[in-house]
């Protein structure tokens, strides 16, 4: 598979004039090499030219959790492993550098190689990571079955005179026992806090009448989940059933409208349409959806003004929500996988409002 990848990339160079790739910390990493560098002010880079041997530079401390089929280069706390990368690199050519490449080392480089031409390595590495690979898509599934059991169970945990951080870490250690291999985010948001789609847990006691949006994911082999949905203790509040029912079908329709050769504006367009119909349409304020793979956000994003056209293969999330200041907040998100002939829907817990105690 890495050969592959990096075949594929080697092809995308030529077509786009580029002579060499360096990638540091970040998903373009793993994703050509395999190994998951730990984001560390020791440098770890794969140097990529457009002929040649590549090579994965790491620190010698480092050295034995890698394990990859490309040639490893171990470096030394006194070496200047940025010099001889630089060696490696064409003098006065066009290098793709990965986008979360930190700063420091960026300059470091252009320093060293004053006459080559940067550039940004996402219009090369971005078409090839955002159609999934069956092996990809099948990490996801199994990602997305894992918080849906998590999702479920919570239907058997006592929720009203607990704290959000309480419910947090019930669901991180949920979604360990499910599978996955760890947990990025645990979202719980309960009351007015819901009104903020990206609510940290606080110390917030829930109660009863409180709707509490829970987003949470994490990673099975390298692939990442994303899922939300909503609960509520005991009896909702005024009006909240109605506005879940348009939030519901408004997710409904935009899943429907999931296949190839669709935009991802006009998935997003759906969802908004019927929500503004509902007479929510000033309680929408972010977008419909994000890709979803090696990262938890990456392309495509599924927002007005983006005509990126969906192909077979893409995955990404369909979340739309409704958030009320000083009231509420609601959500539901899946994960879907765009596939010849329609949608690939990976989450199958119920999207219904959840009761809990």
């Amino acid at each position: 598979m890495t050969a592959d990848r990096i075949e594929a990339v080697r092809q995308r160079m030529g077509e786009q004039g580029i002579d060499a790739l360096l990638v540091s910390v970040g998903s373009d990493l793993p994703y050509l090499t395999g190994y998951h560098a730990m984001p560390l002010e020791r440098i770890t880079a794969l140097v990529l030219p457009a002929t040649g041997q590549p090579a994965l530079f790491v620190p010698a401390l480092e050295a034995p959790r890698v394990q990859t089929t490309v040639a490893v280069v171990s470096w030394d706390e006194t070496d200047d492993p940025i010099g001889c990368m630089a060696g490696r690199l064409p003098a006065d050519g066009t290098i793709a550098v990965g986008s979360q490449m930190w700063a420091s080392f960026l300059i470091a480089f252009q320093h060293h190689l004053p006459a080559a031409t940067f550039v940004d390595a996402e219009p090369l590495m971005a078409p090839l990571r955002v159609t999934k690979e069956p092996a990809e898509i099948a990490a996801l599934r199994d990602a997305a079955h894992g918080v849906d059991r998590v999702a479920d169970e919570l239907l058997g945990v006592s929720f009203s005179g607990k704290t959000e951080r309480e419910i947090s870490r019930t669901v991180t250690d949920m979604t360990l026992a499910a599978g996955h291999d760890a947990v990025s985010f645990a979202l719980v948001a309960s009351g007015p806090n819901g009104a903020s789609p990206h609510h940290e847990p606080s110390d917030r006691v829930i109660r009863e009448g409180d709707a509490i949006v829970i987003d949470f994911g994490g990673q099975v082999r390298g692939y990442c989940s994303d899922t939300t949905r909503t609960y509520c203790v005991g009896s909702p509040p005024d009006g909240f059933e109605e506005a879940y029912s348009v939030l519901r079908e408004a997710q409904r329709a935009a899943v429907a409208a999931v296949r190839p050769g669709v935009t991802a504006e006009s998935i997003d367009a759906v969802a908004r349409t019927i929500i503004a119909d509902g007479g929510y349409g000033d309680y929408v304020i972010h977008r419909l959806g994000h890709g979803i793979g090696l990262e938890t956000h990456e392309q495509p994003y599924l927002v007005e003004g983006n005509t990126q056209v969906i192909e077979a293969g893409m995955a990404f999330s369909i979340e739309p929500g409704i958030y009320v200041p000083d009231r509420w907040g609601m959500r539901i998100e899946d994960i879907v996988v765009a596939a010849d002939g329609g949608v690939d829907r990976l989450n199958q817990s119920s999207r219904a409002l959840r009761f809990v105690d």
